[in-house]
């Protein structure tokens, strides 16, 4: 196959945000990755771009892989392939230098998202060894500026302790506290039975990140979110209360991924 792997940290942050770019070309849901995307997502997710491989066929840069590292867990925090190149195994050989970076590093387990469309990516992981841990989706409301405000306002720390207090499962990656920790503009409101974080972004619209408590609970909150402005809920399992009050609202799910685990 002619690959030379190097580490993701031996390109500039320009290069590898334009591999990044190159390799969702023509993806299910196409993205475009630039510096400061780039820069956000390695230290909100905590990438290592030293444990990261590029993979080159001469002077072209044809995919990259990266791991973020928390402790001993690690995160498969993207996996493309330039156009060109795809379907001729450099995923694999990707994904196989990756491990074994994270093997070095004494981390004993690996999680990774992969949306429901992809099947071959699916495959792919199935072979690796990966399992499938559960569903999780990206789901979207409309603002309703006529929506019932029946939450209060908390500072972040209490609305996370009392989150932490009902959380039912594991938080995927993206939503860890681990990750809100690297955030600056988070907000909290509370329920007498539940609670949220989240973020409000420059165009208005709200991210909800974290959330606890019954379905009654899941209605106040975004009903109260709503009023302001549409409400996003990211990656949220299957089940969750939230997601199936948010549907009954009106709402509707984008993106469905499998969640997957690999022991190391």
């Amino acid at each position: 196959m002619n690959l030379e792997l190097r580490p993701a940290a031996s390109l500039s942050t320009s290069e590898l945000a334009a591999l990044f770019s190159r390799g969702y070309e023509g993806y299910v849901i196409p993205f475009q990755v630039d510096e400061d995307a780039l820069r956000f997502m390695t230290e909100t997710f905590d990438l290592d771009l030293a444990a990261g491989r590029v993979a080159f066929r001469g002077d072209d840069a044809v995919g990259l892989a990266n791991l973020a590292i928390r402790g001993t867990r690690g995160w498969i925090g993207g996996l493309g392939v330039v156009p060109t190149a795809r379907r001729q195994g450099v995923a694999r050989v990707l994904m196989e230098a990756v491990h074994e970076q994270a093997r070095a590093r004494g981390l004993r387990e690996l999680w990774l998202e992969v949306i429901e469309e992809n099947e071959a990516a699916f495959a792919l992981y199935e072979k690796l060894g990966y399992q499938l841990l559960r569903w999780v989706e990206v789901a979207t409301l409309d603002a309703d500026r006529g929506a019932s405000d029946g939450v209060d306002e908390a500072p972040v720390e209490d609305a996370l302790a009392r989150i932490r207090s009902l959380r039912r499962e594991r938080e995927p990656w993206q939503r860890e506290d681990a990750t809100l920790a690297h955030y600056d503009d988070l907000r909290g409101v509370v329920t007498q039975d539940g609670a949220a974080v989240y973020r409000k972004l420059a165009d208005g619209r709200v991210i909800l990140l974290q959330h606890g408590g019954n379905e009654d609970a899941a209605r106040r909150l975004l009903q109260s979110l709503r009023a302001d402005a549409a409400v996003t809920l990211f990656n949220v399992p299957s089940g969750d209360p939230a997601l199936s009050v948010l549907k009954e609202l009106g709402g509707h799910a984008t993106v469905r991924q499998r969640e997957m685990t690999l022991t190391l």
